[in-house]
Formats: structure tokens, C-alpha cells, sequence
């Protein structure tokens, strides 16, 4: 094999009075213009030939830092192509690669399924290289085989066409069985270059502000994801679960003779007023208060709600909700996750089915999630300390926001004093605690989870003025910063003990070689950023904004900035989840958007505010409304059933699996209303509050 080296100007110009360079199997070259800067980074591209032909190749320079690159060919008849390739190999050493989904072995691939924001990026100190696919080509050419892969080891970008196949949960491999029509063959895709001191301060956001520009924010203005008064789907919400699905979705019980209620954790299509079968339950009959699921976050926003419409009924729910996690029992401050009943199997009468029911809230029982490493049993799971900081510090914004209940703030002090006695010298908070010793366990004792902690802290601090509640929060950030952020160590409790489990034998604590990457989760880019802004607004360091904002920027690399043909659902704004699973529209954006829009309002840009607007729509487009003809037609494809009285159910996210198409594949089969459409009414009514009715309209940006 010949490889032709970019060395100098005088070599490209040579190359360009050559309209093609045959190399054995496969073309490099630079051709038709002056790549620029980009000479300098790139050594080689190798092009595969399809079917013994090899593509034309031209180059189109956009901007001072990025070039577009064409291939082209027309083939005279079908060919069979299993994995056609292009690969790009760099002109210098990186220590930093990014790309969006791992590939720890050389048949796995990124598939476009996971394309929310497709890039690879490389970097060495002032040096980074940016590749992105054209995806305006991709939908136009309404291909379903792209795919990119970096191979850190090779030092080696590879953009292809390739069938693939769901491995582990969520992997890709490559497929066999691609063809191609006769026709032209057309490939794009785009390099950014750049040489500068801000490519180690934030190598995230140049390439993200190219791609929300020439993507994101056409469709941002033309309404995308979603457009009119969002209060709609906010009713949808309520009264789904309050009136359509009460039955189902709202438990009331007494604790101690002290009555509570909440929403329960989970319910599925079989417990549809209009399913025609037996009803099943799909786990057991719960509440939480937990990272993810929490009922209290609900109830905030449900308590918003109420007050500004003045209805009774809705404000005594929500404040059932408070006085359920206030009777959560506590061993020395450290407080429970969990209410759950007992469950039984029971059968048809002819025993041929059988179907999972709660024994009811006469059998109730403490726990924790069972989300952990330990054990899937609630009972016996570990205290964890970030669903503990989460639960204290919605009660710490209750009382600062909604209503000054004095038990609000004692019951969050009371487990602040005992996070307190639990930091470690180097400042984090360990990941669980055993329920009976209190002692700390085995994993994610220095992890980002420790960022949720300090903005607890930072809130106690602010409402108590205590020096130590400070001190703590901000030991804390100051060990997150030196030895997670800098290395995108982003582990925590999901990115391994949820439902992409792959690597939790091997990879915790350690990057995937093959990609120099760790397996990451933005749960943790999430708590970290907002902590960095809370440490910024607490002692008006820059330090920790210029932090905040590279960290936000991470967290934004999962956030969908374009349209795929693909995703026949509505897809701007939605995030995905980490570098191992297969969401789309995931729950979380509700989560995430009012920290971007704050950061926008910091930093005053535009960008910013869009995209977190774009993420409070996209937290409604999973919902079964008229509202959403798309999401609709997929809810009535894969569940025929279903009619008026399901509207406002509404599943986590899409395409969890790895696979869609437009007959029902991706759409689930389940709603957890803390995680879902009580968690986007909950969004809604607290930006309401902050920003008001225009700003959600996207008037005042």
C-alpha cells in the first residue's frame, strides 16, 4: 500500500493538477482546492474503492478552520459492499478523543443510530481535528448504514456505510448483506481544524456552536420540536394522572396514622383503561425518591401548578407527596429511597397466564433503589448518598420557593450534618452506605455523584449562612475538578448498574483502550456543571464558570441538533443518555434544561437559552396526544388500543434498544410518571416561575 503524505504547499499543489491518485485499494488525496490549515493535522485520507472503482474526491473550503470533503462515484450497476470505508489518520499524537458511542473491539462500530450530534474529535494541547458527517446528505440520500468508528490505539478516524446489528446493551457491530443501487454514490463529511489555546480550555464548544448554526437553529425557529403553549401538554399530564389513569397511577395510604399519597413508580399498557387483556404489573408497586425517579420533584411541580390555577384538589396531592418524604424513616440522618408493597403472582383460571399485582399498601416496606452494585432486592440495597443530596436539596428548594415548612429544613440539615461526617480526606462523598454499619461501601467512593452533594450543600449553606456546609461543598468540587473532569471520568450509578450493565466487571474505573474513553453517562455532566455554577454564584470565582461551561459543553455533545429521517418522531433538543446505550428523547432533558438556559443567561448566549428551550419541548414529544400526530401514529402502531382516555401517557425516551422504523419499533411500553410526564410538568411550571410565559414562548431570548 502507497499512503501519500500532506506535507507542504508546494505538495498540494501538485496534487491539485491531479483530478485522482490510484493508491493500490484504495485513493488518498487532496484535490480541486487548498485544504488550509487543516494540512497540518491531517496525514492521510484513505478511500476504499466499491466494486474495483474508486471515487472522485473534491474539497470545498467553508471557513478559515473547516474544509468540506466530497466522494462521489457512479456505478453502473447493483454491487454488494458489506463495509466500505474512508479513514482519516492524523498528522500528530492526540491525548484527548472524543466520539459518541464506544467501540472496544474492531467489529463494533457508531452506528447512526446514535448520531444525535455526530462528530469524532482529537486533540493535543493547542492541535484538534473535528470530523462530522454530512447529515444533510444522509437524510437526502435517506441512507441507514453510516457509521463512524475511532480507534485510539491505531491513532485512526473512520467514517463508512455499513449495515449493523445490536451487540451487547447498547453496542453496534457491523452487519453483512450492505448493497448499493446503481447510480451515483455520493459521501460527505466535514473538518474542523484548530490551533489555539482554546482548544485545552474547551474543546467542546466551537464544534458544538458549528453544528447547532448549521443544524440546530433553523429548526429551533421553525418551531421544531415542538411549538404552541406547552401548558397543554402540562394538562394532558395532570389529567392523566389524576383523573383517565387515577386508578392506576395514584396511591393514597396512611403512615402512622398520618395520611400520604403520591403517584406510583410505574405503570405499562396492560393497565390501560382500554386494554382488552388481563392487567399485569410490570414491577413492583413503589414510590421513590431517588436520582432519577423522584416523586417529590413531581410534587414541586404539581404544587406550581396548583397554586396558579387554584385547584384544591392538586395542591392537597402535592402536598400529600411532601408529607410522604418527610415520614421517610432515617438512621442517623442518613434516610431511605424507597416505599414498596409486597407483590404476588396470580393466574388465569385455567393457570395459563400468569400476571404480577401488588398485595397492597397494608404490606409496605422500607428500602433504597436497586439500581446499585450490590444486590436487585430494594429491601436490602444500600443507603445512596446522591439520592439522599437529591431528595434534601428538593426539600431545601421547597421550602426556599414554595412554602417555609420548618420541617422541610430540619429534616435536610439533619442528613447535611451526617454527609458532613462522611467526607473522605480527599474531599468526595462516598457512592452507598451500608444500612446497618453506615459504613461506606465499595464503588464510586470518588466519583462525580459527589457534585450532587455539593450543590445540596451550597443551597444549606446559603439558607443557614454555616461556614462548614461551604467549606465541604466546595473540598468536594475541588477534588471533582482535578481528577474527573479533565479525564471525562464520568461513572456513576447508571453507567453501569442500570440497564447497559456491559463492562461493570471490567471497565469501572478504567478507560476502554481502543477508544481512550471511560464508559460515560451525562447524569454526572449534569450535577457537575450545575454544582460548578452554584460554586461560581457562591464565591464569584471565574475559575469555576470557565469549569461549568466546558463541562455544560460535554454534557451537550448528547443533545440531538438536527432532524434524522430516521427517528420518525421529533427529535431537536433530546438527549441521549451515555456512550453505551441506544435513547432518544430520553426523560432527563426535563432535568437538564433549566441549567442550560441559566447558563446561557450567565454567559449571555443565545445558543444556550435555544437549546435548553429546545430541551423543555423535547421533554413532551414522547407524549400520546393529538398535539403529536408523529409520536401518535407510533403509539397506535405498536398499541392499536389505545384512544382519548390514554392521553398524556407518555414513555422515558425512544429507541432504548438500538433499532426503530415507522411501524412502532423504538416506542415502549411503559410510563414512570416522576420520570416522564410528571418530571416534564414539573420543568415547565419551575421555568414558568423563573422566566415567565414569553421566554418558554421563545420571545425573549
Amino acid at each position: 500500500m502507497i499512503k501519500i503524505l500532506i506535507k507542504n504547499r508546494l505538495f498540494l499543489r501538485r496534487l491539485l493538477r491531479m483530478l485522482l491518485i490510484v493508491c493500490g485499494p484504495y485513493a488518498v488525496c487532496w484535490a480541486n482546492t487548498d485544504p488550509g490549515k487543516i494540512s497540518s493535522l491531517i496525514k492521510a485520507i484513505e478511500v476504499d474503492r466499491i466494486g474495483g472503482q474508486l471515487p472522485e474526491m473534491s474539497y470545498e473550503k467553508i471557513g478559515r478552520q473547516v474544509v468540506k470533503v466530497k466522494v462521489s462515484l457512479n456505478l453502473p450497476q447493483d454491487m454488494n459492499c458489506a463495509d466500505w470505508q474512508i479513514r482519516i489518520l492524523p498528522a500528530f499524537q492526540p491525548n484527548f478523543h472524543w466520539a459518541p458511542h464506544l467501540t472496544p473491539s474492531d467489529d463494533h462500530i457508531i452506528a447512526q443510530h446514535v448520531f444525535r450530534a455526530p462528530m469524532m474529535m482529537l486533540a493535543h494541547q493547542r492541535k484538534q481535528l473535528v470530523i462530522i458527517p454530512d447529515v444533510d446528505l444522509l437524510n437526502r440520500t435517506l441512507a441507514r448504514d453510516w457509521y463512524m468508528d475511532m480507534d485510539a490505539e491505531r491513532n485512526q478516524l473512520t467514517l463508512g456505510r455499513s449495515l449493523a446489528q445490536v451487540a451487547e446493551h447498547v453496542l453496534f457491530k457491523r452487519k453483512s448483506g450492505n448493497t448499493y443501487a446503481s447510480g451515483k454514490f455520493e459521501f460527505a463529511f466535514y473538518v474542523l481544524s484548530f490551533d489555539d489555546r482554546e482548544v485545552a480550555d474547551n474543546p467542546f464548544r466551537r464544534p458544538l456552536a458549528f453544528y447547532w448554526k448549521k443544524w440546530g437553529e433553523g429548526l429551533f425557529d421553525q418551531g421544531e420540536p415542538i411549538s404552541g403553549d406547552l401548558e397543554t401538554y402540562v394538562r394532558h399530564s395532570y389529567h392523566w394522572a389524576f383523573q383517565s389513569w387515577v386508578k392506576q397511577v395514584w396511591q393514597s395510604f396512611e403512615i402512622n396514622g398520618k395520611k400520604v399519597g403520591a403517584p406510583t413508580f410505574i405503570v405499562n399498557t396492560t393497565q390501560s383503561p382500554n386494554y382488552p387483556g388481563k392487567t399485569t404489573e410490570r414491577e413492583f408497586r413503589s414510590i421513590w425518591n431517588q436520582a432519577w425517579f423522584s416523586s417529590l420533584r413531581s410534587a414541586s411541580g404539581l404544587y406550581r401548578f396548583a397554586k396558579r390555577t387554584g385547584n384544591q384538589d392538586l395542591l392537597d396531592k402535592a402536598n400529600l407527596t411532601k408529607e410522604l418524604a418527610l415520614s421517610y424513616p432515617k438512621k442517623k440522618g442518613f434516610f431511605y429511597g424507597l416505599i414498596g408493597t409486597e407483590m404476588e403472582d396470580t393466574t388465569d383460571g385455567d393457570g395459563t397466564k400468569k400476571s404480577l399485582r401488588s398485595k397492597g399498601w397494608a404490606h409496605y416496606y422500607w428500602g433504597n433503589s436497586n439500581r446499585n452494585p450490590y444486590t436487585w432486592d430494594a429491601r436490602k440495597s444500600p443507603f445512596h448518598i446522591l439520592d439522599m443530596s437529591w431528595t434534601a436539596l428538593l426539600m431545601l428548594r421547597w421550602y426556599n420557593e414554595l412554602e417555609k415548612d420548618p420541617r422541610l429544613l430540619a429534616y435536610a440539615e439533619d442528613y447535611g450534618k451526617s454527609l458532613l461526617e462522611v467526607q473522605s480526606a480527599n474531599g468526595f462523598f462516598p457512592g452507598w452506605l451500608d444500612v446497618e454499619t453506615l459504613k461506606p461501601l465499595a464503588h464510586l467512593n470518588e466519583s462525580p455523584e459527589s457534585a450532587l452533594s455539593v450543590t445540596f450543600l451550597l443551597m444549606l449553606y446559603r439558607i443557614t449562612q454555616k461556614e462548614e456546609y461551604k467549606l465541604a461543598a466546595l473540598k468536594a468540587m475541588q477534588a471533582i475538578m482535578r481528577e474527573i473532569i479533565p479525564d471525562g471520568r464520568w461513572e456513576d450509578f447508571e453507567t453501569y448498574w442500570s440497564c447497559s450493565r456491559i463492562g461493570s466487571e471490567d471497565w469501572v474505573g478504567k478507560k476502554v483502550s481502543r477508544n481512550d474513553m471511560y464508559k460515560q453517562n451525562n447524569f454526572s455532566m449534569f450535577w457537575t456543571a450545575e454544582a460548578l455554577l452554584e460554586c461560581y454564584q457562591v464565591t464569584k470565582s471565574k475559575e469555576y464558570l470557565k469549569t461549568g461551561q466546558r463541562t455544560l459543553d460535554e454534557l451537550l455533545m448528547t443533545q440531538a441538533a438536527w432532524q434524522p429521517h430516521f427517528i420518525p418522531i421529533k427529535a431537536l433538543g433530546g438527549f441521549g443518555v451515555m456512550n453505551a446505550d441506544g435513547e432518544w428523547n430520553d426523560a432527563r432533558q426535563s432535568l437538564f434544561a433549566e441549567l442550560i438556559i441559566r447558563y446561557g443567561k450567565e454567559l449571555k448566549q443565545k445558543e444556550y437559552f435555544q437549546r435548553g428551550l429546545a430541551a423543555l419541548r423535547a421533554s413532551f414529544v414522547m407524549m400520546y396526544c393529538p398535539e403529536n400526530p408523529d409520536t401518535k401514529a407510533q403509539w397506535e402502531e405498536a398499541w392499536p388500543f389505545f384512544g382519548k382516555e390514554d392521553y398524556g401517557f407518555m414513555m422515558e425516551n425512544y429507541g432504548h434498544g438500538g433499532e426503530t422504523n415507522a411501524k412502532g419499533l423504538g416506542i415502549g411500553e411503559f410510563t414512570i410518571y416522576d420520570w416522564g410526564n410528571g418530571a416534564a410538568a414539573e420543568a415547565y411550571n419551575r421555568i414558568l416561575d423563573h422566566y415567565g410565559r414569553d421566554f418558554i414562548a421563545g420571545k425573549k431570548l
